[in-house]
């Protein structure tokens, strides 16, 4: 007997097929609606934090807002205003009209603008700071710019946030961090809307070594208080310099370094590295990537953090052993750097002195320069 004999066949009643038809368009229509669309939405917006450190902030201010309030409405109200204005910087983003990159031009032939561990170079030409500024503004980022004014090192910290306030981080978000033992010298400058400068009193040292090492041990420990949490880099810098053209976004990385002016053209044996194995910051003549000055260095709040703390530790091994690096901290910078590679490098552009080099053609811009100063009158008073 054919199988197929024993199957049953059922036949439902007209008035419950058009039921089903009914419920059934009713709960697609529930799917289709422009709410349901927007739930879905959603969705993908968590999706999309995710991969977008802008949508990341949103939602750490969202949160925020959510603990210090039982209505969540304002919460809800915030979270779409920010996405939906992020979504309109993204839009006008698209539009923005700048050459196109072509792969077999490249922006530089005269210089290396790239490690071997790919980190880039940054040269003038080599980015367009147009479209940084475009995707760092959907980040609302915070900058911090350290800077240490001790003993007469005050009377140069006026020039320096003055010219910080031209060309220094332009239109974001910045708050001036000035370590000195001298408070009440500390001028008063005219600051740009989100800006301010907050005074952090330290202790002297006799000797303009002993400050100049202790930097690292001040900013490591500034860096472990709640204060961190207010920015999202931090810069730091010597206070005997000036900024005299645009230094803006295209710095910003988890951990950058510049290049020393004097050894940027130099071959690593040449490196004045600290070359006594019984110091932590000892490298030996056939190791090291590039010098990097002391002068300007910075990156993450984190990523600063370690590299501080860590230079700091290391000092304190050498003073227990009775030694001190050749270039006290920039000495641990250097063997820093070269263990834990930087994310950027800084250009010469970026920390330059006229007054002990001339301005060589391979520079377009000189954008941070050291002040003209008489350092026997200035260190140890």
């Amino acid at each position: 007997m054919d199988p197929r004999g024993k199957l049953k066949h059922y036949f439902l009643h007209p008035g419950t097929l058009l039921l089903m038809t009914l419920t059934l368009v009713f709960f697609s229509y529930g799917f289709l609606t422009p709410s349901r669309q927007a739930l879905g939405g959603l969705g993908a917006e968590s999706r999309a934090e995710e991969s977008n450190p802008g949508h990341h902030a949103c939602k750490a201010s969202a949160l925020s807002l959510s603990h210090s309030t039982t209505d969540l409405t304002p919460v809800s109200s915030f979270r779409v205003a920010a996405v939906d204005g992020e979504h309109e910087q993204s839009r006008a983003s698209s539009r923005m009209v700048y050459p196109q990159p072509m792969a077999l031009t490249p922006a530089r032939r005269d210089v290396l603008v790239l490690t071997p561990w790919l980190a880039p170079i940054i040269w003038e030409g080599t980015f367009n700071i147009d479209i940084l500024n475009e995707q760092f503004r959907l980040q609302n980022i915070t900058v911090g710019l350290s800077v240490f004014a001790v003993k007469k090192y005050i009377t140069f910290l006026r020039l320096f946030l003055e010219s910080a306030e031209q060309h220094f981080m332009v239109g974001y978000r910045v708050t001036y961090y000035v370590f000195t033992d001298r408070p009440a010298d500390v001028p008063q400058v005219g600051l740009g809307p989100r800006r301010r400068l907050a005074v952090l009193p330290v202790r002297s040292y006799p000797r303009w070594q002993d400050v100049s090492m202790r930097r690292m041990q001040m900013i490591s420990q500034f860096l472990e208080q709640p204060s961190r949490q207010e920015m999202d880099y931090l810069v730091c810098a010597d206070v005997d310099m000036k900024f005299q053209d645009h230094v803006g976004v295209e710095i910003l990385t988890p951990l950058f370094g510049t290049l020393h002016p004097g050894f940027y053209t130099s071959k690593r044996d040449a490196f004045t590295y600290e070359r006594r194995p019984q110091s932590q910051a000892y490298i030996p003549h056939d190791q090291g990537d590039f010098y990097y000055m002391g002068a300007f260095f910075g990156g993450s709040v984190a990523e600063v953090h370690r590299l501080t703390k860590a230079c700091h530790e290391a000092m304190a091994v050498d003073r227990a052993n009775n030694i001190e690096a050749v270039w006290h901290d920039e000495s641990h910078l250097n063997k820093y750097l070269l263990l834990r590679k930087p994310t950027k490098v800084l250009s010469p552009e970026y920390l330059w002195d006229l007054h002990m080099l001339p301005w060589p053609s391979v520079l377009k811009k000189l954008r941070f320069v050291a002040v003209h100063k008489n350092h026997q009158e200035i260190r140890n008073r």
